[in-house]
């Protein structure tokens, strides 16, 4: 079916418009790059699914979220280094009959993920 990713601010309660994002496909060690993105206003990838179709296939994939690039933006005066500057999801993808949503729930301080629906 596809793949989808929705990041939520937790720090300002909103959506985290402008959020940088790259996928990547995984094998064993190495990463190849399928797509970057930048968040559109609700948290979204602003052309729909990450993959669909033919493109997605089963295996491991590699969701980086650009934190520390997203806070700076919004004026959030972080340390130096940054506690997250950037956090990778890595995941697989089993069934690709069924739908798989890679949520983000983050601050500068922490973050969560979850497979939602």
């Amino acid at each position: 079916m596809g793949l989808s990713t929705h990041v939520l601010d937790t720090m300002h309660g909103t959506p985290a418009a402008g959020m940088a994002v790259a996928l990547y496909a995984i094998d064993g060690e190495s990463a190849k790059l399928l797509k970057h993105v930048v968040l559109n206003q609700d948290g979204r990838n602003p052309d729909g699914l990450l993959l669909e179709g033919a493109a997605f296939e089963r295996g491991c994939y590699r969701l980086v979220f650009e934190v520390a690039a997203y806070f700076a933006s919004r004026g959030v005066a972080l340390p130096d280094p940054n506690f997250l500057g950037k956090v990778q999801i890595d995941f697989g993808v089993a069934q690709t009959a069924q739908h798989y949503h890679v949520p983000l729930l983050v601050s500068p301080w922490s973050y969560s993920t979850y497979r939602g629906s």
